[in-house]
């Protein structure tokens, strides 16, 4: 039986599955980032418990691969666009190669299960960032423009503006700083 985990994105979160496993009786045959292998079937008891165990460790379990490699995708843009500068591939390669999948099938399975496309959700992820660094980490906007790879603030801005409806500067006069958590970015559109 294969139980899909939403979250998983480290090495600590492997631990917490294999742990919370193993308290309820089970031995996986194999832990994966957004995945376990199990034995055999579980009952409803313990998968519930399960769920409940891993979500005090903000995991959450899904009912299917899509949704796991959903946020695998996620989770590669974040990475990406935070390590741009080590990074010498484009987004496209970089998932590729992440995800062992082409990259047309993993622009599918987004873009049909989330309703947006992986640039979409890249550049709303960006925004969030941005406002990150001009609020809390109070940051011009050249500095943030130069942090988030864009060649020109312009862009920056005018993306920023299209996507918040106001500008960075009244974004930051205003001290508007709600963020969105990365399920809410899968939602724009």
């Amino acid at each position: 039986m294969i139980l899909y985990i939403r979250n998983m994105a480290c090495e600590s979160c492997l631990l917490l599955v294999q742990e919370e496993l193993e308290k309820l009786g089970i031995k996986p045959v194999r832990v994966d980032l957004g995945e376990v292998e199990l034995p055999g079937l579980i009952s409803d008891e313990k998968k519930q418990n399960f769920a409940q165990a891993i979500e005090k460790g903000g995991l959450e379990l899904v009912d299917s691969e899509e949704e796991v490699l959903i946020d695998k995708i996620k989770g590669g843009i974040a990475d990406f666009i935070m390590n741009k500068r080590k990074i010498k591939q484009n987004l496209s390669d970089y998932l590729a190669d992440l995800l062992g999948m082409e990259y047309k099938q993993l622009a599918s399975y987004f873009s049909g299960l989330t309703g947006n496309t992986i640039e979409q959700y890249g550049i709303a992820l960006k925004i969030e960032k941005a406002k990150e660094m001009l609020t809390i980490e109070n940051k011009s906007l050249k500095e943030v423009a130069e942090l988030l790879d864009y060649k020109q603030v312009a862009h920056l801005s005018n993306q920023f503006k299209k996507i918040t409806g106001i500008s960075p500067s009244q974004f930051k006069k205003e001290g508007i700083a709600r963020r969105k958590t990365m399920q809410e970015l899968g939602k724009v559109g």
